[in-house]
């Protein structure tokens, strides 16, 4: 089992399913599964744009991916998305419609995550809720932590929610282990000042193998937890810089063997370079 992991993509919602097109023709390796670390820039109403997103938008339409391409069929897409046959599962981020996600959350009760675009591909799963991905002979198993932490007990629904915070308290005493954890924030550490203390808690009651994370714009890395057992990877935002490329570690494969082992691998920017800023759509 293969899958490819992004962060931050900001309204490319297209993007990472291009990239993993690109992936398996030019090495021949078969992806099952995408995952996206937050800030998907889920935004199916203008008048909901968050102030960064809006600054961001007036210079880049690709802010505006989910409105153009996601919100309402495209039939070119929708026959891309089914010869792919790839479903994409995100957190949430905190440049989203939190509204919209609200809604949709509300309405698939009984499920542990929930799609928000038009073609059904790409899912948003429930911050806390236990995740499981099937292939004919493998079971992936995750938990995803979506917006950001806040110190100051702030209730911007970029802050992780009170009702989050009860899912994520449940969690901490269950005796399972995870194959990987997923977030937007990074986890709240000693001394650093900021990022998320409920990550840090599940870090150290929860036993997972991976940590993947984005938002915070450092650069790609990967080291290990204070834990001592988790792997914790940050991803670099899927975001062009001024000439136009993709950045180092933004498309992470993680390839999941029959023994239950992994294996990662940093896509080079020799495969990511083919798509680039003002070719992308057309690609």
């Amino acid at each position: 089992m293969r899958i490819a992991i992004f962060a931050d993509i900001h309204g490319k919602i297209l993007l990472p399913f291009k990239l993993v097109d690109l992936y398996q023709k030019e090495t021949g390796k078969s992806i099952d599964l995408i995952l996206q670390c937050g800030d998907i820039g889920a935004f199916p109403d203008l008048n909901n744009l968050d102030k960064a997103t809006l600054r961001h938008a007036k210079n880049n339409r690709d802010e505006l991916g989910f409105y153009d391409d996601f919100k309402t069929e495209n039939k070119e897409i929708r026959a891309f998305l089914e010869q792919l046959n790839l479903n994409m599962i995100c957190v949430r981020g905190n440049h989203e419609d939190h509204d919209f996600l609200n809604n949709l959350e509300a309405k698939y009760i009984n499920e542990s995550r929930f799609p928000i675009d038009i073609y059904k591909r790409v899912f948003v799963c429930k911050t806390g809720e236990i995740q499981n991905f099937k292939t004919e002979n493998q079971n992936l198993t995750f938990v995803g932590i979506g917006r950001i932490g806040d110190r100051k007990n702030r209730t911007h629904q970029q802050f992780i929610q009170p009702y989050e915070q009860e899912k994520i308290q449940k969690l901490l005493k269950t005796n399972e282990d995870f194959d990987f954890l997923i977030t937007h924030d990074k986890d709240d550490s000693s001394q650093r000042g900021y990022g998320s203390e409920a990550i840090r808690k599940v870090l150290d009651n929860v036993i997972f193998k991976y940590h993947f994370y984005g938002h915070t714009g450092e650069p790609f890395n990967v080291e290990l937890d204070d834990n001592r057992i988790t792997m914790n990877c940050k991803i670099k935002e899927l975001e062009f810089d001024n000439t136009g490329i993709l950045p180092k570690g933004c498309m992470i494969i993680l390839e999941k063997k029959t023994t239950g082992d992994f294996k990662m691998e940093v896509v080079g920017q020799e495969l990511t370079n083919r798509l680039q800023q003002w070719n992308w759509k057309i690609w």
